[in-house]
């Protein structure tokens, strides 16, 4: 790999004479690309040739949905863009879910999208798609390439935009621009794109300096702006000099860390009330890194958290996201470290109040201490077999504080996001607001594949885990010794919860019968594990991370101890006009 790197470097700048295929090959191994996901296909089987020898590797999955997931959980554990490919028309199509999961979760990727040949563009031929057209609303850029001289050119601009823009960029390309000659130059990449977005404006972080010297109740969220740009140190210290609560974004825990003093936990649903009762009596909010998505502040156990009247100061990389959602003080387009480094220093110009200052903090400190004793207590309840919040709590305490978790969507999966705990960054892989389930298991092989040497583990419902079961096979083939914990209740718990709160335990499509996970995973060559006794988890995770090869965990657990639903906001009690619907009416069966 070392070899084929430096003849790379050697050639940089020097216009060459290559095939196509061979272009956009130099092209990846100058952006580093080391993995690339799909399912192989003749579309692009002349490119797919080359991987070896370039030292890429092919990485075969059995859905093309499960390679956009690896590539976006890979790409926020390493911080490069991922790269998927598929088969024209079908194979692209199938990336539709993933790919649009991996824009709302702001993840740069590049999606390599083989089309029709030009010759017979508009047929309505085999396997044809109008792609471009397909992905538009869900990436960030659709790059087409027109001619074969361009191929190059255009892959360049593809992770320009997606690196600049965070979120994925499809790269059209007709079958047929594979092949032929051209000759071209292959950059480096800081030729063509830039990393960062500097601190933002100086009269906006004066701006936002002023305002946190005054604030009585200063918070921050922390967010996956902070994680990107490895900006969670400096966050730090400007809540260790204001004395500020700092909380987390929906599903972000991994953006400050849990054992820090000042931590509070997540916002968003199933969050932490240490959190939300720091977040509804601050009088200045900094926001780091987060767009503060509607989803992501909704209230939860009847908090209705987020201030009405706080000053916002929200710091974003991308100017579409500043008060989006909620009306700032101060917006400053910017790095989230960067920008934060720069207020940090101002800040330190002005020492702190100490009496004050440890008054907030004995405040936040008794927050948690309560909290984290509801937690406990809420897992104590007896379950039939196991409490999900009880399965949760020892799973959380057998796994190593390096661990890497993955989260699906999903009642015990929301759940988690309560139990859910990190010290070190880029260790919370969730499905984010798109909310499509069967993420949580691809996303756990692409960050696997990023760290190799760190634990990782999925934490999946039994109607996810339908949707990803496949993709043992590929943990199996490739080795990759991913631990996928599967809460099963036999149902789709969130909606079986709206059908108890809203439609008088009438279950209609909620109910799941499913074979024997656990022996499955057998039968795919993967270790299995049945669990029905919730003093086994804590040996039987120890024994998986000894053995380091893919394993599932079929975890049963009590159907009927639910999280609240997702939206209250979005449901209604049932009314029904026609005679023949009146008993399912909701005056008619309150009483």
């Amino acid at each position: 790999m070392a070899k084929q790197q430096t003849e790379v470097k050697n050639h940089i700048n020097q216009k060459m004479k290559m095939t196509p295929s061979e272009a956009i090959v130099e092209t990846l191994a100058a952006e580093n690309v080391k993995e690339v996901y799909g399912i192989v296909g003749s579309a692009f089987m002349d490119m797919l040739d080359l991987f070896p020898t370039a030292g890429i590797r092919f990485l075969p999955v059995r859905h093309e949905q499960s390679a956009a997931h690896m590539a976006d959980a890979y790409t926020r554990v390493s911080g490069i863009a991922g790269v998927v490919i598929g088969q024209n028309g079908p194979g692209i199509t199938n990336m539709v879910t993933s790919v649009a999961a991996a824009n709302q979760a702001h993840t740069p990727m590049v999606v390599i999208s083989p089309s029709a040949g030009t010759p017979t563009i508009g047929w309505d031929g085999f396997q044809e798609a109008n792609q471009v057209s397909i992905f538009e609303d869900i990436t960030k850029e659709t790059v087409r390439v027109t001619h074969k001289t361009r191929v190059a050119e255009c892959l360049r601009t593809a992770f320009r935009i997606a690196y600049a823009e965070r979120g994925p960029v499809l790269y059209d390309i007709p079958r047929d621009l594979f092949y032929g000659e051209l000759e071209d130059y292959i950059l480096e990449p800081h030729q063509y794109r830039i990393d960062s977005r500097g601190s933002g404006d100086p009269a906006s972080i004066e701006k936002a300096v002023e305002l946190l010297k005054e604030a009585a109740n200063p918070v921050i969220i922390s967010g996956r702006g902070t994680v990107d740009s490895d900006g969670v140190n400096v966050v730090s210290k400007i809540a260790e000099h204001l004395t500020a609560p700092a909380a987390v974004s929906y599903m972000h825990n991994d953006a400050f860390p849990a054992d820090h003093p000042l931590a509070v936990g997540p916002i968003g649903y199933m969050g932490s009330k240490a959190a939300m009762y720091s977040l509804r009596d601050a009088d200045v909010v900094l926001a780091i890194g987060t767009r503060l998505s509607v989803f992501g502040t909704l209230p939860c156990y009847d908090i209705d958290y987020f201030p009405k009247t706080a000053k916002i100061i929200q710091i974003d990389i991308n100017p579409r996201n500043i008060a989006r959602t909620h009306p700032v003080a101060v917006g400053i387009i910017g790095d989230a470290k960067l920008t934060s480094d720069e207020i940090y220093k101002q800040l330190t110009k002005v020492q702190p109040d100490p009496e004050r200052n440890q008054t907030r903090l004995e405040e936040v400190s008794r927050l948690k201490r309560e909290w984290d004793q509801e937690l406990v207590d809420l897992a104590m309840v007896d379950g039939n077999p196991i409490n999900p919040r009880r399965a949760l709590l020892e799973l959380t305490k057998a796994l190593p504080e390096n661990t890497i978790i993955s989260t699906d969507i999903g009642n015990v999966s929301s759940t988690a996001n309560a139990y859910l705990k990190f010290n070190q960054s880029r260790r919370h892989i969730a499905a984010l607001t798109f909310g499509n389930t069967g993420f949580a298991y691809p996303a756990a092989l692409g960050a696997q594949l990023a760290e190799p040497n760190t634990p990782v583990v999925a934490i999946i419902g039994d109607g996810a885990w339908g949707m990803s079961l496949h993709e043992v096979s590929t943990a199996v083939e490739q080795n990759i010794p991913v631990i996928a914990c599967v809460f099963n209740n036999k149902s789709w718990a969130a909606e079986k919860k709206n059908q108890v709160d809203y439609y008088d335990n009438r279950f209609v499509g909620s109910d799941i019968e499913a074979p024997e996970f656990a022996e499955v995973a057998k039968s795919m060559g993967a270790l299995g594990y049945t669990i029905e006794n919730v003093n086994e988890i804590e040996g039987v995770v120890k024994e998986v991370l000894a053995q380091r090869k893919p394993a599932v965990l079929n975890i049963y657990v009590d159907g009927t101890q639910l999280a609240p639903p997702f939206r209250r906001d979005a449901l209604q009690m049932p009314t029904r006009l026609l005679d023949k619907y009146k008993h399912l009416d909701y005056e008619s069966w309150k009483k």
